[in-house]
């Protein structure tokens, strides 16, 4: 240290006063001061040196050691670039993408990001790649993005390394490949980069490109959280609330879910509010469950738009205002959320806060249907059984229902075995018919418990062919049938 300062001082070195500014800086052998380091800096910068000129900048820019000034920065900075001074071309660079200190040029930005990424820097091969991934200042091109992306990563930038680890887990610019993705994702969480430890985490809770290791994902979201990252907040709530890695504990996972939510993260405003409107960790409250569902809503949450909408299509915490709620639902369903394409038909079919429109419906139930979306599969059946809003075809109106039924929505099945007692769509089938009655009165519904009544008399009592077909006023009129069934307890 007396070398360097002897060096700095007596000799006027500016290579020795930089370096005696950076031991200011971050506290080498020396006590950490912010205005010592400045002046040294600027004493190395006085005589020309790149490095000093850099660093200049950056305290210019940043206001370390000296009032911020932001012309100022950009100023030093140009003076080390000019001396090729990679940091420097970098830093022109960064400023030119956010407008710092001269007017905002994404093109400029990439020009230099280029000049000091040719030159090896990483951290402008990192934001290059970026560039070229997002189409900022440049043509979108994936697999330059990647290839600036790995020159950076093979320096050991964690940003670098997180951003290749999340282009192999989703195939962007280069093959898709989960192993790779999880390893790129360990160089930069070892390195403590709060992002990757979270996507390492979230790889391991799923078993991602390495084993499935539910405690070791909630050991990276910790990590990643302990660094204030809010999706790691938000994941620890989910984790609390499903017991993933740990026992399940509500209130924790409020805890998480509030720190989250309170740093704008929509996700996390979305679990939020499910957590009010539902008594989850907090006692039930509407009001406040529409709080955090209008301000993730507000983000552009597409799921939080639709329990927006139903909040006000109910009036659920929030006076009762369909055309409100339709609104939110059109929000939701443009982001083709096929719940809320479902409630917006709906919406249309019934005239709730628009115009009765059966085409509309069958519009937005088809949307949703096409995303095999059971409740809008039955809607639009019912709609093509009775041709309302679009052309009648019991046949296609029974392979909806069929695809509903099977997962498990009751209302389809109800109709898929209407198909199958009548025939509509299909061959008459009271086997069949029989079955998915029983399937429907079974999950509680009333009206196919009543056919199942009927039908089992059909199919029981009476012989196929020994007596003419019957119908139900038949049957009652002959005493097969006998009232009606009791209301379910």
């Amino acid at each position: 240290m007396d070398w360097i300062i002897q060096g700095a001082t007596v000799d006027n070195e500016s290579c020795c006063q930089y370096v005696l500014g950076v031991c200011y800086h971050d506290g080498v052998g020396l006590l950490k001061d912010e205005v010592k380091a400045f002046y040294w800096y600027k004493a190395s910068a006085d005589q020309g040196n790149p490095r000093g000129q850099g660093i200049l900048g950056y305290c210019y820019g940043e206001g370390f050691g000296t009032q911020k000034d932001e012309l100022e920065a950009m100023r030093w900075y140009r003076l080390a670039a000019a001396q090729g001074e990679t940091v420097a071309i970098y830093n022109v660079g960064y400023c030119y993408e956010d407008g710092i200190g001269v007017e905002k040029n994404l093109v400029e930005a990439v020009k230099w990001y280029r000049i000091s990424a040719e030159q090896g820097n990483a951290f402008a091969q990192n934001s290059l790649g970026y560039c070229f991934e997002d189409g900022i200042g440049v043509k979108q091109d994936f697999k330059l993005a990647t290839y600036w992306y790995k020159k950076s990563a093979h320096q050991g930038y964690p940003w670098a390394e997180c951003n290749l680890g999340y282009c192999y887990q989703n195939g962007i610019g280069l093959e898709k490949d989960d192993q790779l993705g999880a390893y790129w994702y360990k160089k930069a969480a070892l390195q403590g980069h709060a992002r990757a430890q979270h996507n390492l985490g979230f790889c391991c809770q799923n078993g991602i490109g390495v084993t499935k290791n539910e405690k070791e994902a909630v050991r990276w979201y910790r990590r990643s959280a302990e660094r204030e990252n809010i999706f790691a907040y938000h994941s620890l709530g989910y984790c609390y609330q499903n017991g993933i890695g740990v026992d399940v504990n509500e209130q924790e996972a409020v805890f998480w879910y509030y720190l989250s939510a309170e740093e704008h993260h929509a996700p996390a405003q979305l679990s939020l509010g499910y957590c009010y409107r539902n008594g989850i960790g907090v006692p039930k409250n509407e009001q406040e469950a529409v709080k955090w569902f209008r301000q993730s809503a507000e983000q552009g949450n597409a799921l939080a738009q639709n329990s927006l909408g139903f909040c006000y299509e109910e009036g659920l915490g929030v006076k009762k205002d369909c055309t409100r709620a339709v609104y939110w639902y059109h929000k939701s369903a443009r982001q083709n959320n096929p719940w809320a394409q479902c409630n917006l038909g709906f919406c249309y079919a019934n005239g709730i806060g628009v115009e009765q429109d059966n085409s509309k419906a069958c519009h937005w139930y088809k949307q949703a249907a096409t995303q095999n979306h059971a409740r809008a599969l039955d809607k639009l059946g019912l709609h093509l059984q009775n041709g309302l809003g679009i052309e009648k075809d019991l046949n296609v109106a029974f392979q909806l229902f069929s695809k509903a039924a099977e997962q498990d929505h009751v209302a389809a099945q109800y109709h898929l075995a209407n198909c199958y007692e009548k025939g509509w769509g299909v061959a008459m089938d009271l086997r069949q018919a029989t079955h998915w009655f029983e399937k429907a009165a079974m999950a509680g519904c009333r009206s196919s418990h009543e056919r199942l009544r009927r039908l089992l008399v059909r199919a029981c009592l009476v012989s196929p062919g020994s007596l003419p077909v019957m119908s139900d006023d038949d049957l009652m009129c002959s005493g097969f049938i006998c009232g009606h069934s009791a209301p379910a307890a």
